[in-house]
């Protein structure tokens, strides 16, 4: 079921400088998102923030990557300090999903560097939301892909493989579980039970 807002977000659409734009897909189709903030999806839905299905994460996220506007359906991860699981997801094929990985909110090291998000944005993902730190800021800041994390770190991670995958996790103070949808750009990140649509 799909829920009401004053506007329809897509997977990989996105909106630069508030002016439409037209954007092409990893499939190569042209698609076309309509002007809107998260913002104004806040004050159009008052009554899915009260109860609850439309939540925004803390301010604690720096941006990067090429798309500061990105949206998708949510797959998550829990690890700490290792990045291996992490590279596994992004050698998937994203078709217009996000990542969203709680990484124990360890400013310790980086535990996404350039070459994976390299690998997810010609992989087809919207975006990847990190509760850590990345490294490789300049080659991820040329990549047309959503990215968002604590901080920049130049130490790597552990290579162990330890971790879950597709589980309820915490973040920046909200739950979010594997399928719900998630909708960023410079104003902050919103997390939805279901797409939102007109």
């Amino acid at each position: 079921m799909k829920m009401t807002a004053q506007v329809h977000w897509a997977v990989n659409f996105f909106t630069v400088n508030h002016s439409l734009q037209l954007e092409s897909s990893p499939e190569g189709t042209w698609n076309r998102m309509a002007l809107v903030t998260t913002a104004e999806v806040c004050d159009a839905n008052p009554q899915l923030i009260v109860s609850g299905e439309l939540r925004a994460l803390q301010p604690v996220f720096q941006i990067y990557g090429r798309r500061p506007v990105f949206s998708g359906p949510i797959v998550t991860l829990k690890v700490f300090e290792d990045n291996v699981l992490i590279r596994e997801f992004l050698e998937e094929k994203g078709n217009g999903r996000v990542l969203v990985v709680d990484g124990g909110g360890s400013m310790r090291c980086a535990i996404l560097g350039g070459n994976p998000v390299v690998q997810a944005q010609n992989n087809g993902w919207a975006g990847i939301v990190v509760n850590g730190c990345i490294r490789d800021v300049d080659e991820i800041n040329g990549c047309d892909i959503g990215v968002r994390a604590l901080n920049s770190h130049p130490m790597k991670a552990n290579k162990k493989g330890i971790g879950e995958k597709h589980v309820p996790i915490a973040i920046a103070g909200t739950r979010i579980s594997d399928g719900e949808w998630l909708y960023a750009d410079t104003d902050g990140i919103l997390i939805s039970r279901t797409e939102l649509s007109v």
